[in-house]
C-alpha cells in the first residue's frame, strides 16, 4: 500500500493564563492508503486534538508549534487557508463526535450534505440534492427522499450519525478521521455503524483514522493501532501484535480493564483490574516518562528521563525504559487475560 498520510513531530499547543500548554506533544504517524489506523487512549489524550491538528481545526487560542503532517507528498501546515478549506471535505473528511452539535438544527439534513457537495463539486442545487438522497441510501437511511427533508431532531443518534458519515463520503474524500463514532450508541447500532464505514472504506479504497478510546472497535475495525497517553505516542503496532504482545505497561493496562477479554479468568468476588489514577492533566508538568507515577513497573530512571519511542521489533514501536533496555521479552508483561 502507498503512503497517504505522514506525521512528523507533531506539537499543538494552547497559549493560556497559566502558561503554554502542549496538548499533542511529538506525534509522528504514518497511514497507507485504503488502511485503518486506530488511535486509543483515555480521554483527555490529545486524540480529538490530534484530528483537528490535521484538519487545521485547532480552537482560536491553540496553534500547531511544530512538525509536518504531508499529505500525498503536501504538507497541510503550509497550505493557505484558502487552500486548506478546499482540502477539507474534498480529499479529507471528518466525522465529529457529537452529531447532534455537528448538524445545523434550523437546517434540513438533505440541505446540509447539498451544501457540501454544491461547494466542493460545483453542482447546481437541484443536481447536490438529488446526490445527497443518494448518499443518505447509501448509509443505510430508510426512505432517504423523505428524510431528506426532515431536521436533525426527527433521527435517532444512530440514524444522525449515519448522516454525518453520508456528509463526509458526499466528496469521496481519500481520509476519513472518524472521533469516536459510536460514543452513545448502543451495542447493536455501534456494530451497524462499524461496518458503514468499513464498506464505505472498501467501496472507495479510503484511509480511515478511527479514534475511540474502546478496544473492542479497535479489534473490529483496525488494522493498525497507536496508543496515546498524554499528547504522546507510546505505543503502535499493527493491531494483532499489541493485542497478542502488548509491551507498554499503559496498553497492558487497558488490555486488562476489558471486561469481555478478563472476565472468564476472575474468580468469584474478584474485580476487574484497573489503572490507578488518571491522565495528568494539561497543566501538570510530569517530568521524565508521563505515565510513570501510575506504572507498578516503575523504576529509578522512570521519573527523571522521558524514553522516546524506539522500533522494539520490525513494525512496533514502544516508548518505555523497560523495554527499551530489553527487561521486557516477549510475553514478559502478559496477564492473565492475555
Amino acid at each position: 500500500m502507498s503512503l497517504l498520510l505522514e506525521i512528523k513531530d507533531l506539537k499543538t499547543a494552547f497559549d493560556t493564563a497559566q502558561g503554554r500548554i502542549n496538548a499533542v506533544d511529538g506525534v509522528s504517524l504514518k497511514v497507507n492508503a485504503g488502511e485503518t489506523m486506530g488511535i486509543v487512549g483515555e480521554s483527555g489524550c490529545g486524540k480529538t486534538m490530534l484530528a483537528l491538528s490535521l484538519m487545521r481545526l485547532v480552537p482560536a487560542n491553540g496553534k500547531v508549534v511544530n512538525g509536518e503532517i504531508f499529505f500525498s507528498g503536501k504538507d497541510l501546515l503550509k497550505l493557505s487557508e484558502e487552500e486548506m478549506r478546499a482540502m477539507r471535505g474534498s480529499e479529507i473528511s471528518m466525522v465529529f463526535q457529537e452529531p447532534m452539535t455537528s448538524l445545523n438544527p434550523v437546517f434540513r439534513v438533505g440541505e446540509q450534505i447539498a451544501e457540501a457537495i454544491r461547494l466542493h463539486q460545483h453542482l447546481p442545487a437541484k443536481q447536490a440534492m438529488e446526490l445527497s438522497v443518494e448518499y443518505l441510501r447509501e448509509v443505510g437511511i430508510p426512505d432517504p427522499q423523505k428524510r431528506a427533508m426532515d431536521y436533525p431532531h426527527n433521527f435517532s443518534g444512530g440514524m444522525r450519525q449515519r448522516v454525518m458519515i453520508a456528509m463526509a463520503m458526499s466528496c469521496h474524500p481519500r481520509l476519513m478521521l472518524a472521533d469516536e463514532p459510536t460514543t452513545a450508541l448502543d451495542v447493536t447500532i455501534q456494530a451497524q455503524i462499524l461496518d458503514l464505514i468499513s464498506g464505505l472504506k472498501e467501496k472507495n479504497n479510503m484511509a480511515v483514522v478511527l479514534i475511540t478510546h474502546d478496544l473492542g472497535v479497535i479489534a473490529q475495525a483496525a488494522e493498525k493501532v497507536a496508543v496515546m497517553y498524554a499528547g504522546k505516542i507510546v505505543e503502535s503496532s499493527s493491531v494483532e501484535k499489541i493485542f497478542e504482545n502488548p509491551l507498554h505497561p499503559y496498553t497492558q493496562g487497558l488490555l486488562e480493564s476489558v471486561p469481555a477479554r478478563c472476565l472468564k479468568y476472575l474468580e468469584r468476588g474478584e474485580y476487574l483490574k484497573t489503572i490507578p489514577g488518571s491522565v495528568p492533566g494539561l497543566y501538570d508538568f510530569v517530568q521524565g516518562c508521563r505515565f510513570h507515577d501510575r506504572c507498578s513497573y516503575a523504576m529509578e530512571d522512570c521519573a527523571r528521563r522521558e524514553p522516546k519511542l524506539s522500533e522494539i521489533e520490525p513494525g512496533h514501536f514502544v516508548s518505555c525504559w523497560k523495554t527499551e533496555n530489553g527487561a521486557f521479552g516477549k510475553r514478559a508483561l502478559q496477564t492473565r487475560c492475555g
